[in-house]
């Protein structure tokens, strides 16, 4: 059994070994793949691995021997599902890895925009402290987030983590999801309220075609000059030129994202050098504890398959 791992590095760089996959079948790992390059690496692969290179139907049909896809993430619109599905391969994903992972930084990126301590960090290095005539400084609103109204859009795992965590922090909840929390109907309001009622707003809710771009021009206008918004979702929810007019207009306090539209970004994106916005490079997922975990799933899944019993089936 012939086993293709197309794109293998940002799972394991070095400290998240394959060795349970390779006694599974031979094993051959790439660390990246271009698309010009998926058909002569996975020409002969029973079972493909991928976690973002595009598998397309071309892809897919032009690999006679592909049985199974198994993505190592949550997240599976790489791979076209009618495509697998017309041939008869199944596709299975990484369901439930992040959720403490992803709700930790959504925490954290917050804290930033309230504090911006590594800023504070980097003006003592280069000396800010010792000749300030005080005997301390800071050089952006310090905010507390208790008692201020966390609204969170999405509620499933993760965004009920964030929800947990905003709670000890002091913080009241609000919430959008398509279906209410039977357990807290009253903290459910349309995406308009909670824009306008939250005073921090995040992101967890999956991207479809009904939601791309959601976060646009009049929502962002709802929302109070004092309102933070954090993304650790999907980069095509939010229409970042809508998003950096506010920013730079401070018609909104700040943001912070974990992912854009088009990752790496385009030359000229306009989030990036915003006022008061922080992008980082889609690092939400990556702690060791949750790539091991993504590790152990796929194990699983590819195990299963193999015994006649997939996992995790999404096709």
């Amino acid at each position: 059994m012939k086993l293709v791992v197309l794109d293998g590095f940002v799972l394991n760089p070095g400290d998240n070994p394959w060795d349970e996959l390779e006694k599974l079948g031979d094993l051959q790992v790439f660390d990246r793949t271009a698309p010009s390059e998926i058909y002569e690496r996975a020409k002969d692969a029973d079972v493909l691995l991928v976690n973002k290179v595009p598998l397309q139907a071309k892809s897919i049909e032009a690999l006679p021997k592909l049985k199974f896809i198994s993505v190592l993430a949550t997240g599976y619109n790489i791979v076209d599902i009618s495509a697998a599905q017309s041939r008869g391969v199944v596709v299975s994903n990484v369901p439930d890895y992040g959720t403490n992972t992803v709700a930790q930084y959504a925490m954290a990126m917050l804290l930033e925009l309230c504090h911006h301590a590594g800023a504070h960090a980097r003006d003592v290095r280069e000396g800010a402290w010792a000749s300030s005539p005080d005997w301390t400084f800071w050089k952006t609103p310090q905010i507390e987030l208790a008692g201020k109204t966390m609204g969170i859009v999405g509620y499933g795992r993760i965004g009920r983590r964030v929800a947990q965590l905003a709670e000890a922090f002091g913080m009241h909840v609000i919430y959008n999801s398509r279906r209410a929390d039977e357990h807290n109907t009253k903290g459910h309001r349309t995406l308009e309220a909670l824009f306008e009622e939250a005073d921090v707003v995040s992101l967890h809710c999956g991207l479809t075609e009904e939601n791309k771009g959601m976060v646009d021009r009049k929502l962002v206008q709802r929302m109070k000059r004092s309102a933070f918004l954090i993304n650790t979702a999907r980069g095509g929810l939010v229409n970042e030129a809508d998003l950096a007019e506010a920013l730079n207009r401070e018609t909104i306090a700040g943001a912070a994202l974990d992912v854009l539209s088009t990752e790496p970004p385009l030359a000229g994106n306009p989030l990036i050098g915003a006022k008061n916005c922080l992008v980082t490079p889609h690092m939400a997922w990556s702690t060791i504890e949750a790539r091991k975990r993504i590790m152990r799933t796929t194990v699983e899944n590819v195990r299963g398959f193999l015994h006649g019993k997939p996992l995790n089936v999404v096709s």
